[in-house]
């Protein structure tokens, strides 16, 4: 039997019995399980091996009703349910989101509000005083899930520019025209003279942003037949391909506003006859799992979602404490590979 492990009858170790072990006061036990607010780092060293020897385990509920805390915190995902599953950048962000808020010991909860019935849900659940605060992933202009959030008075944070809202609602993102302007560069430095494009949807940030990058990257050169929309899916990249094949058979190059979106390009490509990047040079955006086993592995601008996920979790833990709300832009990275 270890030392941490609790005999049958034995009682429950207290926090009286930390402050013994840790040497302090009852009170500086408190403060470090409330988030170390004016506590040494030795003592705070102290509580956490006095914790880790009694086997101490936080009455959350106690926790709760003293602190007027929940110890959790919302994932609410503006997008249907079977796009979290087929998108590999809404997993790493709630991966990398829960792994920041557990060092903080509190909880994430994953919200779908991709139709107007899971929407009411959502914000019903969100008023019901169950969780501190909300990170608002993949919200769309127009959207009534940001006001409506807004209206609650609950802190949120938003992952990329909550388009309408900007001066409201704190964010955190990546600088989307700069990314599709150093990618467009890198197609333009590759001898490519008809660079296409597939956006995303129109009322993203990403969507907007990065097609005003290419604007301003090819400057009288783009024109609006070398232009295709897609809505960030697989298929949408494949349909907007063909398209563009249609329109534009002369174009050597496409900047596609995501990776699954790229390799639908692609698969279309192939389909017709096109080599890449010897006829099409194809470029994506996010740099997500699906770039590296692309074939040929995909060129694309790296979005740093670890950081972008602790920034988020940042901001939130912020505005629950307290904070004024603010907002962070993070650069984007090009990562060349074969398919440029």
């Amino acid at each position: 039997m270890t030392g941490t492990s609790r005999a049958p009858g034995r009682r429950r170790p207290t926090i009286e019995d930390v402050a013994a072990v840790a040497g302090v006061s009852r009170g500086t036990v408190s403060r470090v399980l409330n988030g170390g607010v004016n506590v040494s780092a030795d003592a705070q060293a102290a509580v956490n091996a006095a914790i880790r020897k009694t086997g101490y385990v936080v009455n959350l509920h106690a926790r709760a009703m003293v602190t007027q805390r929940s110890g959790t915190v919302a994932f609410v995902l503006s997008e249907p349910q079977e796009r979290f599953f087929g998108d590999p950048n809404f997993n790493a962000l709630l991966r990398s989101c829960t792994q920041s808020l557990a060092e903080h010991d509190i909880a994430l909860l994953l919200a779908i509000a991709g139709s107007a019935e899971e929407r009411k849900r959502v914000l019903r659940f969100l008023a019901g005083g169950h969780v501190d605060g909300a990170l608002l992933i993949s919200t769309h202009a127009g959207d009534p899930l940001v006001e409506q959030v807004l209206r609650l008075n609950l802190p949120v944070v938003a992952c990329g520019q909550p388009i309408g809202y900007e001066r409201q609602m704190p964010y955190v993102g990546v600088d989307e025209t700069d990314g599709a302007r150093q990618i467009v560069s890198h197609l333009l430095d590759r001898d490519r003279t008809t660079v296409a494009t597939i956006t995303g949807p129109l009322d993203t940030p990403g969507g907007r942003q990065r097609l005003v990058g290419w604007r301003e990257t090819l400057g009288p050169l783009a024109d609006d037949t070398l232009v295709a929309h897609g809505d960030y899916s697989r298929e949408s990249g494949r349909t907007a391909m063909a398209d563009l094949l249609k329109r534009r058979p002369d174009l050597d190059a496409v900047f596609v506003a995501s990776d699954l979106m790229a390799l639908g390009a692609i698969e279309e490509l192939r389909r017709a006859g096109r080599r890449v990047p010897e006829d099409v040079a194809v470029a994506g955006f996010d740099d997500s799992p699906s770039a590296v086993s692309a074939v040929p592995p995909l060129t694309t601008m790296r979005q740093p979602f670890r950081r972008i996920s602790s920034e988020m979790v940042r901001l939130l833990l912020g505005r629950i404490a307290g904070e004024p709300p603010a907002t962070v832009i993070l650069p984007a990275e090009l990562v060349v590979r074969e398919s440029t």
